[in-house]
């Protein structure tokens, strides 16, 4: 996983380098990207149990609606910290290396990239969790 936390305002040469966010704000943006990948997952498995023949379909995707959520409401709680904690994430780009995202903390703005391996095992990794407790 790649991280680049630097101003990318394109300031000059000599100015000072912009406060980096804290391990903390790093970690809560992350987690907020990694359960938007979780919800159009989630989203995607609904569509595909609605339209499969499977032999209990609305259990399936009662199952599926839960869990979806559940992640749900941790978004919602990201978001209301994010606000008081000047933070906003403002572009998600899918790119042929990763997911990246850039986003505002505290006046300056950052940027991180997730490779899809780490992206793909963090989402499972999210939702055997959300599906186990």
């Amino acid at each position: 996983m790649a991280a680049d936390h630097g101003n990318q305002s394109g300031g000059a040469a000599t100015a000072a380098r912009p406060p980096a966010p804290s391990e903390e704000e790093l970690e809560a943006v992350k987690r907020y990207v990694l359960l938007g990948v979780v919800v159009r997952i989630l989203d995607h498995d609904i569509r595909v149990v609605d339209s499969s023949s499977m032999k209990l379909p609305r259990f399936y995707e009662s199952m599926l609606r839960g869990l979806q959520d559940r992640v749900l409401l941790e978004l919602a709680a990201l978001r209301k910290t994010f606000r008081t904690a000047g933070i906003k994430v403002f572009e998600e780009r899918r790119e042929p290396e990763g997911l990246t995202a850039e986003y505002l903390c505290r006046g300056y703005r950052h940027r991180f990239t997730m490779l899809w391996s780490f992206v793909r095992a963090e989402a499972e990794r999210l939702l055997k969790r959300y599906s186990t407790g």
